[in-house]
């Protein structure tokens, strides 16, 4: 059992040396000219070592992508039924804001990064679409509901996502200025009142 947490934390550790070695990388050279090989060889690995963390080049900016899904989908999951949807979304959502604000600093690079990198750009819209397929699921089978039978879980899933990419866009372009649950719980007012009845 204590072998098992060891590796485990040996490899979170070899993860995240990757990511901070890549980070750099990318800062100082530019992604583009930043070779998968080069990172390896910064991060004392081999270059097979890194497909073993990351599919892609792309995926090591984003690399908290697939954590804040899990967040999601897991507080979705707990979510009383008896609870609007809406409710709980914003909830789930307003958890991973708050992480979002604690890391502003490495969230404020990896915007820089994404922002003049098309590739690492479309490998995020790439991985949104997923979370909206995940996060439509989560609502689907928690109301219920026959899967591709009502479109009222994609609706649900994509708005609150439409909500997270405006503020949270909205504000790392001002340099990750205010508070960001504060501008999400905005983007969903907003939304509720447009698409949701009462």
């Amino acid at each position: 059992m204590k072998s098992q947490g060891l590796r485990e934390r040996k490899k979170l550790d070899t993860r995240r040396r990757i990511e901070a070695v890549a980070l750099d990388m990318f800062e100082r050279g530019g992604f583009e000219t930043t070779t998968i090989e080069d990172i390896a060889a910064a991060a004392d690995i081999a270059p097979r070592t890194f497909f073993h963390y990351f599919p892609t080049k792309e995926d090591v900016v984003l690399a908290d992508y697939a954590d804040r899904l899990a967040r999601i989908t897991g507080a979705l999951a707990e979510w009383p039924t008896d609870e609007p949807a809406w409710t709980a979304l914003q909830r789930a959502f307003l958890s991973v804001a708050a992480d979002y604000e604690i890391e502003r600093p490495r969230l404020l690079r990896r915007f820089r990064i994404m922002a003049a990198t098309p590739s690492v750009y479309a490998r995020s819209l790439q991985l949104q679409a997923g979370w909206e397929d995940a996060v439509a699921s989560v609502l689907t089978q928690r109301a219920g509901l026959v899967a591709g039978g009502d479109i009222t879980p994609r609706l649900l899933a994509a708005a609150a996502l439409a909500a997270m990419r405006a503020s949270l866009g909205h504000w790392l372009a001002a340099g990750g200025k205010g508070p960001l649950p504060a501008q999400l719980t905005d983007c969903f007012d907003r939304l509720a009142r447009g698409l949701v009845a009462g």
